[in-house]
């Protein structure tokens, strides 16, 4: 899991985009640059586009690596079986598989601490059974934020949907809501993991 940028930032919404979009707007800046200026200056107009590849090429491994929709409705739907423990542990041996260090927290309103270079971060998937997500339990996560000592981010994990108020307070509050391929995503190297040890040997 990747703690994310702004989503109202261009970057963040050219990240959510195709990947060549990206590249059609590092094409379309060079093309300004060719039109509007000198030609000893259109390369350093050129490099404008710089950072536009680099999205394209970032949304494009990324876009590469999502799990299909196949996946992701097998394995929510795998998840939407198991009990809280088991849900639990797998969200505990997901986030410690990405590099994380991972504390259980007692809650209610925060399940796990996690923690690398540069993030920390309290994680709430105690309802992620739940078909459709109120704005409460969010607050609750963002307020357990606020009172951490060394917590700076919120992850809500959920397998449902959220409200529109859910989902506005979630963008105004900062709290990354972790559903659908991003769940999947962080999910499956723990399945996959939890797969091979249970093979019986031949």
């Amino acid at each position: 899991m990747r703690f994310k940028m702004s989503e109202r930032s261009l970057f963040a919404l050219l990240l959510r985009s195709p990947w060549w979009v990206s590249f059609l707007a590092a094409l379309a800046v060079a093309l300004v640059a060719r039109l509007v200026l000198p030609d000893h200056l259109v390369p350093y107009g050129a490099v404008g586009g710089a950072p536009f590849l680099v999205v394209g090429c970032i949304a494009a491994w990324r876009q590469w690596k999502a799990p299909s929709q196949a996946q992701v409705d097998d394995t929510l739907a795998t998840v939407n079986a198991m009990s809280w423990r088991d849900f639990s542990a797998l969200l505990a041996e997901a986030f410690q598989l990405d590099g994380y260090l991972v504390k259980p927290l007692p809650g209610p309103a925060a399940d796990l601490a996690v923690a690398k270079v540069g993030t920390h971060a309290l994680v709430s998937g105690r309802r992620w059974k739940a078909a459709h997500q109120g704005i409460e339990p969010l607050r609750e996560l963002a307020a357990a934020v606020q009172a951490h000592d060394e917590a700076r981010q919120a992850v809500f994990v959920t397998a449902g949907a959220l409200s529109d108020n859910a989902l506005d307070y979630a963008r105004s509050n900062s709290v990354q809501v972790l559903s659908g391929a991003a769940l999947v995503q962080l999910l499956l190297p723990a399945l996959r993991a939890r797969k091979k040890t249970t093979v019986s040997p031949r």
